[in-house]
This record gives structure tokens, sequence and C-alpha cells, in this order.
């Protein structure tokens, strides 16, 4: 049986799902449009962490390294730490193959009840942004297209690069949906 996560042995700590939503809250409310540039800024700073902390779980439970996990076990193990770590599950999944997607029905990061008007797991996208180009071995951007913050079902991360990205981005910007967006950048 494995054990549970030692957080302090992984440098990370535990912080309650209430902190994060009112430092969010405080940081949107206050900091303006800034305020999300500010929650990646910190996300993506803690990717190598992060990255090191899945490395060292996976060696605790598997022979495999992570630089070695096939897309299936990756998707797997990295669904099992971060439920392990409090974030919640994960699904990984792609779109075509223009980007990646990643989907959770109970994301930490999220609080349902905050009544968003758009989606704003930005520590999470930083975070993702980090350890997923430390993954792909290049470069990546993270855009969060859903999010429990804001009513859907599931917060939905997508994974890409920069380029492609950014026109997802622009694209929604003028009213497409993302789903179309990608369609059109394919």
């Amino acid at each position: 049986m494995p054990q549970p996560l030692d957080l302090t042995g992984h440098g990370m700590l535990a912080l309650t799902r209430a902190s994060l939503a009112t430092l969010r809250t405080a940081l949107l409310r206050d900091g303006g449009p800034d305020a999300a540039v500010y929650l990646q800024e910190a996300g993506y700073a803690g990717g190598d962490a992060m990255w090191e902390a899945f490395r060292r779980w996976l060696g605790e439970r598997s022979e495999i390294p992570a630089e070695s996990l096939d897309v299936e076990a990756f998707e797997q193990r990295a669904s099992e730490f971060f439920r392990d770590a409090g974030w919640g599950s994960l699904s990984v999944g792609s779109i075509g193959d223009i980007v990646a997607t990643l989907d959770s029905p109970d994301w930490g990061e999220a609080d349902p009840a905050s009544g968003m008007d758009q989606p704003c797991c930005h520590l999470s996208t930083g975070m993702f942004a980090d350890l997923f180009g430390r993954v792909a071995g290049a470069p990546v951007a993270v855009l969060e297209v859903e999010c429990r913050s804001a009513g859907d079902p599931r917060c939905r991360f997508l994974v890409g690069s920069p380029a492609v990205m950014e026109q997802i981005y622009d694209d929604m910007g003028r009213g497409l949906p993302y789903e179309e967006a990608i369609t059109a950048n394919a």
C-alpha cells in the first residue's frame, strides 16, 4: 500500500481551499486585471518544485522514472499524484493533434460558490505551464476554458504551443467558442 504524500519531504505545504479562494478573491478585487498575472507567476514559480515532487512521489511507487512514462501511464500517475496532493482528480486528453486537455470535476483551486463570470484557476494555469513544459521538453502555454468557479461542471485547461494558444485566445476574444478556435487552428 503506497504511503500518503509527505508534503514536507516533497517541498510542499498544505493550504486550505478556503485560504486559496480568499487570496484569489482579494487579489482579483484589489489587483484588477493584473491579479491573474500575479497568480499565474506564482503558479509557474512552483512548477519546478511540483515536477520534483511528482518525480519523488512516483519513485516511491514505481521503478519507472517520470520521464519514461508513456502517455497512458503518465495520465494515471499524474491524476493519482494531484489527487494525493489535494488538488483533485485530473484527466489528460486531447482535441485533435493541436492541444492537450486537462479536465477535472473537482479541481481544488476552483470555488463553485464564488460565482465568477470567467475561468479563474490562474495559479493552476501557471503551474501547469511550467510542469507540462518540463514533460514536453519545450515551452507550453495553458488556457483555462471551463471553470467550476464560473458555474461549469468541470475545470478544463488547454495545453499547447505558445503560438497556437495565443491564436486560440485571440479567436476566443473575438467570440469564437474554444472548440471552434481549436478547429480553426488545426
